[in-house]
């Protein structure tokens, strides 16, 4: 049996004039047709809108690309959903029998998912500003953490730059192998280094740029060991 969503909103310091908004955005669409898809839709733009602003704040001195990297680092699943467990949002969720079984309470993608689909209640309910602060509430410490901005950088990004600060060649990469079939490939991809007297490292991943990006943190990882 799924929890009285009043006590969600209590925990993030908001309080519905109408609650039909929120338990509609706790209703994932496998429990039926009136579901959270659009309020998750409209959560998402919010999210990313008041994010976007706060670290433009925060960092008058980054780049585009360093903020765009934060802010992803910010909004990422992985990050909505440890943000959701806090919340105890599975526990309020209405999901359908199979859902139920199979652990949608806990489920990564579904927890981002229905805490967007919130934010996008709260903005309907009561307007812009109170959901920008229940945002910036709940990113608080987050934000906070948000330190150093050379460690956002990609793997073959580092790795790129701290050859060049050594005057030492680029690191080439090739696809080694390719696996699976087309639908579900896997790629082995070598990175190497000509004049660093490294040995090679290799990165597997379902896509090339991925495959790429693990080889090259193999490689850093051993240069900055070294």
């Amino acid at each position: 049996m799924t929890r009285s969503p009043e006590s969600l909103a209590a925990n993030l310091g908001y309080r519905f004039d109408d609650l039909k908004l929120l338990q509609r955005a706790l209703t994932h669409r496998s429990s039926g047709k009136k579901n959270n898809e659009r309020l998750e839709f409209l959560g998402d733009a919010l999210l990313g809108c008041v994010i976007a602003a706060e670290i433009y704040r925060l960092y008058p001195e980054a780049r585009e690309g360093e903020l765009s990297r934060l802010r992803a680092s910010l909004v990422r699943r992985e990050s909505l959903a440890g943000l959701a467990q806090s919340l105890d949002i599975g526990s309020y969720l209405r999901l359908g029998p199979g859902e139920r079984k199979s652990g949608g309470h806990h489920r990564n993608s579904i927890l981002a998912d229905s805490l967007e689909a919130v934010l996008g209640a709260i903005y309907l309910d009561g307007g812009f500003v109170p959901c920008r602060d229940c945002i910036l509430a709940l990113f608080a410490d987050r934000l906070s953490d948000l330190t150093d901005l050379s460690e956002l950088k990609d793997p073959k990004t580092r790795l790129q730059e701290f050859l060049q600060s050594r005057q030492q060649a680029l690191p080439e990469y090739t696809v080694v192998e390719t696996t699976g079939d087309a639908h579900d490939q896997r790629f082995r991809v070598q990175c190497r280094i000509s004049d660093a007297g490294t040995p090679l490292t290799e990165g597997v991943a379902r896509n090339r740029r991925n495959a790429e990006q693990k080889a090259a943190a193999q490689m850093l990882e051993q240069l900055e060991s070294g």
